[in-house]
Order: structure tokens, then sequence, then C-alpha cells
């Protein structure tokens, strides 16, 4: 998502979209290490409730990807007004995206399932050393994902040509969804 938001919009304004991302998962993972978690372990139905509303969201990102304007050459970098058709996720939508990724809730139920070990404080203080862990890996890979975008963009000069890119951001993002839908 990260990649087809550089291309789009640039590596400037896809910031909020990074540090949503970066922040959010940490805040997830603290808030399912403290609770969250054995109430998706007990009521599997609330479980699979949030990987379909997961898979829906998915799904519309990768419409609101392949829709997506493409700015002009040299434009991307630069603020945009309210004339702008579409714009990138903003921090609180990359933020509260992690809480219906179902990606994300796989992530986070492993790692504190696997990095975790206590209860009480000891609980938190692994929670809080696993959350950033997680923001230092976090920030640095999603501008890595993001630069890629700008380069691309870069190398696709033409409205069609990132058009194309980001159509095939979309197909990708979809195709991701298989293991889920599938059930595996």
């Amino acid at each position: 998502m990260v990649t087809a938001s550089g291309a789009t919009w640039g590596f400037r304004r896809t910031v909020p979209h990074m540090l949503g991302i970066a922040v959010g998962f940490p805040a997830m993972l603290v808030a399912v290490a403290l609770g969250p978690g054995e109430l998706l372990r007990e009521r599997p139905w609330l479980h699979e409730g949030l990987r379909w509303a997961g898979v829906a969201y998915l799904i519309w990102l990768a419409w609101k990807i392949a829709a997506a304007e493409p700015e002009p050459p040299g434009e991307a970098d630069r603020d945009q007004g309210s004339g702008s058709r579409s714009r990138p996720l903003s921090f609180a939508q990359a933020a509260l995206f992690q809480w219906v990724n179902p990606k994300a809730w796989v992530i986070a139920l492993g790692a504190v399932a696997a990095y975790t070990t206590t209860s009480g404080s000891g609980l938190v203080a692994q929670t809080a050393a696993l959350a950033s862990i997680f923001l230092l890996v976090t920030l640095p890979t999603v501008a890595l994902w993001t630069l890629v975008g700008v380069g691309a963009a870069r190398v696709l000069r033409t409205r069609r040509a990132l058009r194309a890119f980001n159509l095939a951001m979309a197909a990708l993002l979809l195709l991701s969804l298989a293991p889920m839908v599938l059930g595996r």
C-alpha cells in the first residue's frame, strides 16, 4: 500500500500513512497483549467476523489504489489543495487500518504468544519492549517500500504508466487475500 502511495503521491505526502502504520501496529500489539487477544481466542465468531471485515477493507483499499489519480510528473511531492480527487491515507486511517488488517492480528497474536512469558508487570514490560522493537523496525521498512514507489514513479513518467503501476499494486493486494479467503 505504501509503495502505491509513494508512486502516486510521493514520499512527503505518504509520511502520515507511514507513521500511522509505525505507531498503529505497536499500539494494537499492546492492546492485544493486555486483553483483546484473549477475547478473540474465547469467541471464534468474533475472530471470523474481524477476518471478513479485514478482507472487505483490503478489497476497498485495493479499489482506492486502482482508482487513485496519479499526480503529474514532478508534482507528486508538492502539497495539493482540495482540488485533488484522491489522497493518501492519513495517520489516523493508517493506524486504524491495523485493527481490521487480519495479517496485523496474526502477527500481533503470534508475537505476544511467542515473546511474552509472564503476567502482571512483567507482561507490561515485555509488551512495551516488543512494541518498541516493532516501532523501530516498521518505520524504516515502510519508508523503504515508499521509496520503492517513489523510484517507480520516476521510471514510470506518464500518468498512463503510473496508472498501470497502481492497477498492478491493487491486483497484488487482492492476490495477498487468497490465503485468508481460502482459509489457509
